[in-house]
């Protein structure tokens, strides 16, 4: 870190003290990061803008998930604050997972870097096939 960012650093924390420090390797708030970050927070998080899902709605929705890795994922959500699990007392069970508020502000964020890759896919294909020839 040079000397002016760890100005700057310093600076950001006597401003707000309650503010996380995401680049300090030893702050809390790199676990959220991670949480929502991952292949499957992302998705579930996209797809939860849409609307209220179901579990099942939510695996067929979220290709390539696994049951346990959905149930691991919506529970770090949900302890993070952005997902709210609302479980009805019927039979069978009936669960719906939607957004916090908290949560539709993460999830309109990764919607825009969702739509970037979508959109951008060609050229990053394209970049990955070069760099393929280059190393073989």
């Amino acid at each position: 870190m040079t000397s002016k960012s760890l100005r700057k650093t310093i600076e950001r924390m006597n401003q707000d003290p309650q503010r996380a420090q995401v680049m300090a390797a030893d702050c809390p708030s790199r676990a959220v990061l991670g949480h929502i970050t991952s292949r499957w927070g992302v998705l579930v998080l996209v797809m939860l803008l849409e609307r209220t899902h179901r579990f099942s709605e939510l695996r067929r929705a979220v290709g390539g998930v696994s049951e346990k890795m959905l149930a691991q994922t919506l529970d770090a959500l949900a302890y993070d604050g952005l997902v709210l699990r609302v479980a009805h007392q019927v039979v069978p069970p009936h669960v719906e997972y939607s957004l916090t508020p908290l949560g539709r502000a993460a999830a309109e964020r990764l919607e825009v870097l969702v739509d970037w890759i979508e959109d951008n896919f060609p050229l990053i294909k394209q970049a990955q096939d070069a760099a393929a020839l280059k190393a073989a």
